[in-house]
């Protein structure tokens, strides 16, 4: 039988415990998605989706924009722009992946991905370009040989531009909008 005043911080305790431990699960997959992915990157700075910016935005090393930005970006950093991103005006950046939206030209000093689902509409220029299967690029693209990274030493390392596109499935000629 526990003493008089033993109940009371027992329970107290085990309350407080239950509150620190519980833990709403997300309401919707979207929130669920958005929060795994927030995850895998963590250690980045992050604009969430919810943050809307007119204005020039400089960073250092690594950012994941998810939200508006009217301006420009400028960095010697690694930039991802997330699927909820809207992005219009110019990028120079040291590498770039794209998952959503930009109006805008690109230039990049390494390495350009655009993934399945991006939409880019602008000029592109970058030493590396990787464009994933569904992608909509419309404007054109410079793969250059290094030079845009000031780096000799990489540049003859490499010395031919990198440009691969990702296919995961089959291609088919109605993905292209093949005429009937």
């Amino acid at each position: 039988m526990p003493g008089t005043g033993e109940g009371a911080p027992t329970a107290g305790t085990e309350e407080s415990s239950n509150r620190v431990g519980y833990r709403e699960e997300p309401r919707t997959s979207t929130l669920t998605e958005h929060l795994k992915h927030m995850a895998e990157h963590s250690g980045k700075d992050v604009l969430s989706s919810d943050v809307e910016i007119k204005g020039s935005i400089k960073f250092q090393k690594e950012l994941l924009i998810d939200g508006k930005v009217e301006g420009e970006i400028n960095s010697d950093g690694v930039l991802t722009i997330g699927e909820n991103a809207d992005i219009r005006g110019e990028i120079k950046t040291k590498s770039i992946t794209v998952y959503g939206k930009v109006q805008g030209n690109i230039t990049v000093a390494e390495r350009c991905e655009l993934k399945s689902r991006c939409t880019l509409q602008g000029d592109l220029k970058a030493a590396r370009l990787v464009i994933e299967e569904g992608a909509t690029f419309i404007g054109k693209s410079e793969v250059t040989s290094g030079a845009l990274s000031g780096n000799s030493a990489k540049a003859a390392a490499h010395p031919r531009p990198e440009m691969s596109i990702r296919h995961e499935e089959p291609v088919k000629t109605a993905a292209f909008g093949a005429r009937a």
